[in-house]
């Protein structure tokens, strides 16, 4: 087997045991913190504890791709992984909510295990296969997410949730081993320049085409977390039991990832022949007129079905927006690139909230869906820029192609 498809089966493993670990603890962290005795301002602990890892990563992802595209990704990957079997093992016995806050803290400035994953399948895949490539990683966290609280829930219920954060940094060390020992990583384009997260920000200062790419990313991340945060409150009032919100609410969740895995590797192929411009247009359409066709069903089966043929088209955006960047990038930049990525896409999941927060305040949250299908709109708008704007740019060095 060639070196790049046993990579990407490898690493598709890792993906999956990354993201299933990391969404088997996440939703229990407001029981954990009652177990913890947290009684009052429960909420705002909640709030805090997910909202601290967002900034963090964001803020040192530019300096971690900087470290990944200088020492190799594979290393980065096995850093990452490590780091987060420390968190997620002393997670298991933290007493106060301190610690805890201190220990997701930590977690967000050091990990970037998936941004150091996308990177090395950046890197190291044939051009002509990166779609294939990108959307079959993307399949892998989508049933990582999907898998993940069904398995927390499990030992949970079984042991407790200290059980559950245990167990999940030992799946991540298992990845970590995988990675350790099986993966090979072609020395491409590691650069010689010494780290620099200003000299990466001017660099994409420069290259339009990567920055309209990056201001995409967020686009797409404030568009899918404005929706996700009320989605259990939507079920109630679509006529679903309090009783049964949460499970209800999380059968919707996952139909967008059960689509995302039925039809990404096939948005891949065809990027790969097509471009990944074009399929991303297609995806932002779709995902935007499945975000208004929400609005117009006002029962929990016609939600589910128009959220379903939503996450069919929606699932292609994260990997052509990767694949853009391998397109706009030189192999020597593509680590910082990834993680400026994750940079924006952190950003995203930390403004989506707020903004989905207060339009339903103000307004509903039918509100909410608008906003969101007005925002996929304006990003086909900035993606049908990008063929004139790389043109612009296409005589600066940094292009790969």
């Amino acid at each position: 087997m060639e070196a790049w498809k046993r990579n990407l089966w490898v690493l598709w493993i890792a993906s999956f045991i990354g993201s299933a670990s990391l969404t088997m603890v996440i939703p229990f962290l407001p029981l954990f913190l009652l177990q913890m005795g947290v009684h009052e301002h429960t909420e705002l602990w909640t709030g805090v504890l997910f909202s601290s890892t967002f900034l963090a990563s964001a803020l040192t992802s530019p300096y971690l791709g900087s470290l990944a595209d200088r020492y190799g990704r594979k290393k980065m990957i096995i850093r990452a992984g490590l780091v987060l079997f420390i968190v997620f093992t002393l997670t298991s016995i933290v007493t106060n909510p301190y610690q805890l806050l201190a220990l997701r803290i930590f977690h967000g400035l050091l990990a970037g295990y998936i941004p150091a994953i996308i990177a090395l399948i950046g890197t190291n895949t044939p051009e002509e296969k990166a779609g294939y490539a990108l959307t079959t990683i993307s399949t892998a966290m989508a049933s990582g997410r999907i898998m993940g609280p069904l398995l927390g829930g499990v030992i949970s219920k079984l042991v407790d949730s200290r059980a559950a954060f245990a167990s999940a940094g030992f799946l991540i060390l298992f990845s970590t081993l995988l990675v350790l020992f099986l993966v090979t990583e072609e020395k491409v384009g590691l650069s010689k320049e010494r780290v620099s997260v200003f000299g990466a920000f001017k660099i994409v200062a420069s290259n339009r085409a990567l920055t309209m790419v990056l201001l995409l990313t967020v686009l797409t991340s404030v568009a899918v977390m404005t929706i996700e945060p009320v989605i259990t409150l939507y079920v109630i009032e679509l006529g679903g039991s309090a009783d049964n919100s949460s499970f209800l609410a999380g059968f919707i969740f996952s139909l967008a990832g059960i689509a995302g895995i039925l039809f990404a590797t096939r948005w891949g192929k065809l990027a790969d022949k097509v471009g990944f411009r074009s399929v991303l247009l297609i995806a932002l359409i779709g995902g935007a007129l499945g975000t208004f066709a929400q609005i117009a069903f006002h029962n929990i089966w016609g939600f589910s079905i128009t959220r379903f043929i939503y996450g069919a088209f929606y699932c292609a955006v994260g990997p052509c927006l990767n694949g853009l960047i391998i397109r706009y990038t030189t192999s020597d930049f593509r680590g910082r690139a990834f993680s400026l990525n994750n940079t924006a896409s952190q950003t995203g999941n930390m403004i989506g909230p707020m903004i989905g927060g207060m339009i339903a305040s103000v307004w509903s949250i039918h509100g909410i869906f608008w906003i969101t299908g007005l925002i996929l709109l304006f990003s086909v708008a900035l993606t049908h820029t990008l063929t004139e704007i790389r043109s612009l740019d296409k005589s600066k060095t940094m292009y790969s192609n």
